[in-house]
C-alpha cells in the first residue's frame, strides 16, 4: 500500500533504512507509511486482496506442517484484519487454523474507517519502539522449561524482524533484504531463503534428522560470506 497508494516505495526504503541506522524507530516509520495511505479501510483490504500473492512454495509448506503438526504463527507488523483477508482469498478456508497476531485498526476521532483518511493503525505494543515488539510472542516458548520448549523457526525479511531475530532457535532471512544485513552486523545466526521451497526442504530435512538446527545457521552465514544471500558481505575492520 505504502509503495502504490501511499507516499511511494523510495520514501518507503529511506524509511526502512532509517531504521537500521537508528534514525528513527520502526513503530514512529511505520506509522508514517500507513498515514500516507488516505483510501477508506474498505478499500484497502480490497486493493491488497486483488494484489498480493504468495510466495512460492508457502502452501506446500503449510500443507506439510498441518499433516506433521506443526503450528504456523503469522507475527506481523501490519494489522491483524487485513492478514487474516489476504490469507482467506490466498489459501482458503486452511487459512483459519493458522494463529495471526498483529496490529489493529481504528477510526480517527469522528470519522468511520471506511471513508477518506478515516482510519489509522492501533498498535499492540504502543510504548514498544516496534509497535509490535514480536520477541513478547516468542519468549512465551523461548522461556520454557527444556522438555517441553518447542524447537521455533521464525522467516522475516526485514526492519519489523529485527526484534524477533535473537529469539527463535533457526531465522530464515529473506535473500537480498534489509533483515540479513541487520544479522551480519549483529552476529546473529541466520539461514537464507529465496522462497518457501527453500524454508520447506531445510525444515524436512531437520524434522527428518538430517541435518541440525545449529548446522543449518552455520550454512546460511556461510552463504552469506560467499555473497549467496543477495546481500554484500560487510567488510570486516580491523582491530
Amino acid at each position: 500500500m505504502t509503495d502504490n497508494i501511499g507516499y511511494g516505495r523510495e520514501k518507503r526504503v529511506q524509511g526502512n533504512q532509517d531504521t537500521l541506522t537508528g534514525k528513527i524507530n520502526f513503530r514512529d516509520s511505520f506509522r508514517e507509511m500507513m498515514d500516507s495511505v488516505t483510501r477508506p479501510y474498505n478499500e484497502c483490504i480490497q486493493y491488497l486482496v486483488d494484489n498480493i500473492k504468495l510466495d512460492p512454495g508457502f502452501k506446500d509448506f503449510y500443507q506439510w506442517s498441518m499433516e506433521n503438526n506443526i503450528p504456523v504463527v503469522v507475527l506481523s507488523s501490519g494489522m491483524e484484519p487485513v492478514i487474516k483477508a489476504i490469507l482467506k482469498n490466498l489459501i482458503g478456508p486452511d487459512a483459519e487454523k493458522m494463529q495471526v497476531i498483529g496490529n489493529h485498526v481504528g477510526p480517527r476521532p469522528g470519522k468511520s474507517i471506511d471513508e477518506e483518511r478515516g482510519w489509522e493503525i492501533v498498535f499492540k505494543h504502543p510504548d514498544s519502539g516496534f509497535g509490535h515488539d514480536k520477541s513478547v510472542e516468542l519468549r512465551k516458548y523461548s522461556s520454557l522449561p527444556k522438555d517441553v520448549r518447542p524447537t521455533m523457526f521464525y522467516a522475516g525479511d526485514g526492519v519489523s524482524d529485527l526484534s524477533a531475530a535473537r529469539e527463535t532457535d533457526l531465522l530464515f532471512a529473506k535473500k537480498g533484504h534489509d533483515l540479513i544485513t541487520y544479522c551480519a552486523k549483529e552476529n546473529v545466526p541466520f539461514t537464507v531463503f529465496a522462497d518457501w521451497t527453500n524454508i520447506l526442504d531445510k525444515c524436512e530435512d531437520i524434522v527428518d534428522g538430517k541435518t541440525t538446527v545449529t548446522q543449518a545457521a552455520h550454512d546460511g552465514f556461510e552463504a552469506y560470506k560467499s555473497g549467496a544471500a543477495g546481500i554484500p558481505p560487510q567488510k570486516e575492520t580491523a582491530k
